[in-house]
């Protein structure tokens, strides 16, 4: 049995119906796949040119794995044994029948909602289309072609590197690429990805394998119909406030070559359900493609909101032609009323901001960058994103960035982002390098790849932006991507660059205009929208690596960037121990360890040097692997802590923090706060604090600590404290007094210099507690020390723990003596939900922390580990 996944067809096939549009049917069929015969890797495989079983939506790497042809993609170091698989070319049939009704039917459409990637696609024998974008959605018309029995649909899949290397290699120059191989697949001066319209993680990133996939990765779909059908439905708002709302309800009607008058009737239901607008209507349809606008008012309307700053609610939009059921003739859009604006206000000093505003009011953007959620995108059913998206939610997040190196996700996705009101960065699907935007057929590829999805995702109230591309603008120009082109060959550089400019700058901002709904677009990101300088701090998003990556600065120095909307920026840690044991046996956990190795993607495999250092510069030398993992969860939480404070405490000037990265796309080391099976490391608990929505800042840099009082909501009051303890729990200097935190905003507290709190106490076992008070009780905390953690001195063996049943859940219940740091809960393997964690407890304080799951209280208490920074 494979260890981390297994081929359950019938969920596969749950996912295959979400899938689908209204008016579209799943093609009911048995699939087949295998190695094409007369493939060059058939001799060093044989056996695969038989037929086997195949799943779609899937993928070859995956229908291999269920027939147990490959060992697990994602266990131990299998990655360069399977690089073959993207070397060939692989064939997949499916087998089906018609019913009558829809044989009788004038019109029949086969609509292919994702070929990955170069396919050539026959019915019952006869060529059909060609297929050479994964993002597009394909249909092809089969009136006439069909029959009651027996259709077979055939696709051939091409390998994309086999495909695209010899027109890259006769290039006298290449144009910039992101992750060359490290498996000898594609040379390392000739990479492809960048010229397929494939999601471009599938070549390899610096958080995740490289499996180049070929198969039906998402459904395919039958429809039929007579004399017209209904293909989109969308909901414009033309005008929208508290009082009023004026829509517009646009069809897209197709009509057959005789014109004819149709009924159209448009009702809008409210969030309860209540019909609260119909219209009526007849109107003419010509032959060919309609479109017909109904407008549509509403008294009151409720407005969707981001989580935080009001309720979710959504509208239904139902629309019939001819009072008709018929899937064809009728669409349901659920919607959210809502305005968005992207502000950048001039300021007096020649910056420019960068602020969401919804509904007229300007949001502070706190939350993560999205990945795909797995390599294989086939596998990833709506569970998992809820539990990854329901967790961002938990941790006080308001927005996430869909990264451009994946694919465009699922309805799922935004249904629910929508429903828990998080706002979404949409990337288009470019994460990096450079593209050949000079090829007039590539550009038309990208803008029907485009206009497929804005539309498809339009009316989802949660996606607020359209992002043009990842890093790609500042790659050109702050990377010597450009420098080193121009170099080379001026023109063919000049020619690049104008590509870049008339894809990125004019066609998908042409797309976002015509079809986005009045949401905005920005061309890249890092950019100023193809201003001069791309990665700014005093205009546009930025992009801050230079603590982690390049020059690898301490995290302090997160507090000497303050930008206008900082997009990515983050630390790496690996996931917890339980996870690591899916993928390594104990005896191969170990940092150098060939399948450690290559569960580490950061600088090719050598990333844990870049781990270590960071934890030995604030937190010393880890004992184990345990304590390595430990240590990393700690580190990188306590750093991206000091950062998003940073960028909170900076509003109105910064207007948004954006980690890397919020989830992952394999069990490994990387950048995220959730792992790969949905398990919390440390830093999103730090998330669920550092963006709460009532924070204090506490930042010391350079000898002096600065307090400001962060709140998202309305003007409240409180009281604010400030003790100098002791680790034993002395206290050397308190003060409390009221104060008024203002409304969306900061409240500066004062700047205190180390001399001033300690007045001459010992630093290595002194710490300054600041805490925030309501109804005397402490809604937010931080605890900041005078040295580093490693060189703090404190007290080993001062925790207490006890487990009992309370109730409906477990309640551990720790007691600490003396100051205890990073307190980290684990119980292991057991599939429970810790409601805290990474604490820290001061002296004489009892903290008490649900703990909820279907184990016993005996296997609870037997699992329990308990780890402290005290215990080093």
């Amino acid at each position: 049995m494979h260890r981390i996944f297994n081929a359950v067809r019938l969920l596969l096939l749950l996912i295959a119906l979400g899938a689908f549009p209204a008016g579209a049917a799943p093609l009911q069929a048995q699939w087949e796949f295998r190695l094409l015969p007369g493939d060059a890797q058939g001799a060093a495989h044989p056996g695969l040119q038989q037929w086997r079983a195949a799943t779609v939506p899937g993928s070859v790497h995956t229908d291999l794995l269920a027939h147990e042809l490959i060992r697990d993609p994602y266990v131990g170091a299998p990655e360069a044994e399977l690089q073959w698989i993207g070397l060939a070319d692989w064939e997949y049939r499916a087998r089906f029948d018609v019913d009558a009704a829809s044989l009788a039917k004038a019109h029949a459409e086969l609509r292919f909602d994702g070929l990955d990637t170069y396919a050539e696609v026959t019915l019952n024998g006869k060529p059909l289309l060609r297929a050479d974008n994964a993002h597009r959605t394909w249909h092809a018309r089969v009136e006439g072609r069909l029959r009651a029995k027996g259709n077979e649909l055939q696709i051939v899949f091409r390998s994309p590197i086999r495909t695209l290397l010899p027109g890259v290699q006769a290039m006298p120059h290449r144009i910039a690429g992101n992750y060359p191989s490290p498996y000898g697949d594609e040379p390392k001066d000739a990479m492809v990805g960048n010229f397929a319209r494939k999601p471009a993680y599938h070549f390899g990133w610096d958080w995740g394998p490289r499996y180049v996939t070929a198969g039906v990765w998402r459904g395919v779909d039958l429809q039929a119909w007579d004399a017209h059908r209904l293909t989109d439905v969308a909901v414009r708002t033309d005008a929208l406030d508290a009082e009023n709302a004026k829509l517009a309800v646009v069809l897209q009607v197709e009509q057959d070559a005789v014109a004819a008058p149709i009924a159209v009737d448009v009702e809008v239901r409210d969030p309860d359900g209540r019909s609260v607008a119909r219209v009526q209507r007849t109107v003419e349809l010509k032959p060919g493609r309609n479109s017909v606008e109904v407008p549509v008012e509403l008294a009151k309307p409720r407005r969707w909101w981001p989580v935080g700053h009001g309720a979710q609610d959504r509208y239904t939009v139902q629309a019939r032609l001819d009072g008709s059921a018929d899937p064809v003739l009728a669409r349901e859009q659920r919607i959210g009323l809502r305005t968005v604006e992207l502000r950048r206000e001039q300021d007096d000093k020649g910056g420019q901001g960068f602020a969401f505003v919804i509904n007229g009011v300007p949001i502070f953007a706190k939350g993560a960058n999205v990945i795909p959620f797995d390599a294989f995108p086939a596998r990833v059913d709506a569970a998992r994103l809820r539990q990854v998206l329901v967790a961002a939610r938990d941790a006080n997040m308001n927005m996430l960035r869909n990264w451009g190196g994946g694919y465009y996700e699922d309805d799922a996705f935004f249904d629910i982002a929508d429903e828990l009101g998080l706002l979404v960065w949409q990337d288009f699907m470019f994460g990096g390098g450079m593209q050949p935007g000079y090829d007039p057929a590539f550009r038309a590829s990208v803008v029907a790849e485009a206009r497929d999805n804005v539309r498809r995702l339009r009316h989802h109230p949660s996606i607020v932006l359209w992002c043009g591309n990842n890093e790609e603008e500042t790659a050109w120009k702050d990377w010597g991507h450009g420098r080193d082109l121009k170099s080379a060959d001026p023109a063919f550089a000049a020619k690049v660059w104008q590509g870049y400019v008339d894809l990125f700058g004019n066609d998908l901002r042409q797309v976002v205009s015509e079809d986005g709904l009045g949401v905005p677009y920005w061309s890249s990101s890092p950019s100023n929208d193809l201003d001069e300088k791309a990665n700014d701090s005093t205009r546009g998003d930025k992009h801050y690596w230079q603590v982690w990556g390049n020059p690898a600065l301490p995290v302090q120095a997160y507090l000497r960037e303050t930008p206008r909307f900082m997009s990515e920026y983050g630390l790496q840690a690996w996931p917890a121990v339980a996870t690591v044991d899916q993928i390594a046996t104990r005896a191969e956990q170990r940092i150098d360890s060939p399948v450690i190795r290559a569960h580490q993607k950061f600088m090719a495999g050598e990333g844990n040097t870049r781990l270590l250092h960071y934890i030995e510069l604030g937190y010393g030398t880890p004992k184990d692997f345990e304590d390595f993992v430990y240590l990393s969860q700690v580190m990188q939480a306590d750093g991206i802590a000091l950062a998003a404070l940073h960028h909170r405490a900076s509003r109105p000037y910064t207007m948004g923090s954006l980690y890397w990265q919020l989830n992952d796309v394999w069990p490994g080391a990387s950048w995220s706060s959730v792992d790969y099976f949905g398990r919390w490391k440390a830093l999103h608990y730090a998330a669920r604090r550092f963006f709460a929505p009532v924070a204090v800042a506490a930042l010391r840099d350079e000898g002096s600590t600065r307090v400001r009082l962060i709140n998202d909501g309305a003007a409240l009051d409180a009281r604010w404290r400030l003790r100098v303890m002791d680790v034993e729990g002395k206290v050397l200097r308190r003060r409390e007094q009221a104060v008024t935190l203002a409304a969306a905003g900061v409240t500066d507290i004062g700047t205190y210099a180390d001399a001033e709190l300690l007045a001459g106490a010992d630093p290595a076992r002194t710490v300054a507690v600041f805490e925030l008070l309501q109804d005397g009780k402490v809604t937010a905390r931080q605890v900041v020390g005078f040295v580093e953690a490693k060189d703090q001195v404190l007290p080993r063996q001062q925790l207490t723990s006890t487990l009992a049943i309370d109730g409906d859940h477990y309640r551990l219940r720790l007691h600490s003596a003396a100051l205890v740091r990073a307190v980290w809960i684990d119980f292991g393997a057991l599939d429970v939900q810790v409601e805290d964690n990474l604490l820290d407890l001061l002296p004489g304080e009892t903290r008490d922390i649900a703990v909820r799951g279907p184990v016993d209280l005996a296997a609870l208490r037997e699992a329990l580990k308990v780890k402290t920074l005290n215990d080093r």
